[in-house]
């Protein structure tokens, strides 16, 4: 094991933990009026995962001058967010999957009402975090909640799952492959690396700059990687199904170009996400070996 990998572990397990705690401690209480919600939250927001979304907040953040507790709140509320689109992306109107994280679904483990109401709950929470966090300013508020609306909403991950839709049983382009992923998953990964630096209060605009332009390049190979380990990857190691993507006649990378040409794409767009950065960021940074590690894991 190599010292950044070694180092890489313990940001990983430490910044995970943080988000955990901060997720528990923004959940609501057994007491609120629908303990069957409030406990279907808490299953979905809890049940583990890989967390790389708050991990790049916390990585943005520390690499603009900040703290992990001045990240704390934006971590734990991208993950708040992406954890409702994963509730949503589960039902059987969209992905119908059964698995999510090694263990049934929410609407499988409750039943789709209730996973769609506490979905919808995590996404109005993510929001409420931000707009009352007491560590940020009234601007800096301002700007978290703006910049996680547009990489949900119409212009960002809604638009890209309404586009995986109806490309169903179509062959895509390789560039409208790309849009959709851009869309779908890479705005979410940008947005976790811009929140991070408004986090830490930085004003630095070229910093911001090198940041954003790391996390489109990293945020496309995140997908390319997916798309990869669908096809290879096990579902126990997975913790979902795996061969969704050709059971649902979805484009794929690996589809469209194959698998080597998939993995070489990865690796291109890591290289280019890292030397975005490298004027910026330390050889042991977390956002360089997070990079590595997007596309060398195997779940």
């Amino acid at each position: 094991m190599t010292s950044e990998f070694s180092d890489l572990q313990v940001f990983m397990a430490e910044r995970r933990q943080r988000v955990d705690d901060a997720i528990r401690q923004s959940l609501p209480s057994r007491h609120s009026p629908s303990a069957r919600l409030t406990e279907a939250m808490a299953y979905a927001a809890l049940g583990g995962g890989k967390r790389i979304r708050p991990l790049l907040v916390y990585a943005a953040c520390e690499l603009a001058g900040g703290s992990a507790e001045q990240a704390d709140v934006a971590a734990a509320a991208i993950e708040l967010l992406h954890t409702y689109s994963l509730v949503h992306d589960d039902l059987p109107a969209m992905d119908d999957d059964d698995l999510r994280r090694g263990r049934a679904t929410c609407h499988r483990a409750y039943d789709e009402a209730t996973a769609i109401l506490a979905g919808d709950t995590l996404h109005t929470l993510a929001f409420e975090l931000l707009a009352s966090a007491g560590n940020y300013s009234p601007i800096q508020r301002v700007e978290l909640i703006q910049t996680l609306c547009q990489a949900a909403g119409a212009e960002g991950m809604a638009a890209g799952q309404m586009q995986d839709m109806q490309a169903e049983r179509q062959l895509l382009t390789l560039a409208a492959l790309e849009e959709m992923h851009y869309l779908k998953t890479g705005r979410l990964i940008t947005a976790a690396l811009k929140m991070g630096i408004t986090a830490s209060g930085c004003n630095d605009v070229s910093l911001a700059s090198a940041v954003e332009e790391y996390g489109d390049r990293i945020g496309l190979a995140f997908q390319i990687q997916d798309d990869i380990l669908d096809v290879v990857g096990c579902a126990d190691a997975l913790g979902k199904s795996s061969g969704a993507d050709e059971k649902l006649g979805k484009s794929t990378f690996p589809g469209l170009i194959g698998l080597e040409a998939s993995r070489q794409r990865a690796r291109q767009l890591c290289d280019q996400a890292c030397a975005a950065i490298s004027d910026r960021a330390p050889p042991n940074s977390p956002l360089l070996t997070l990079a590595r590690y997007i596309i060398e894991r195997q779940h």
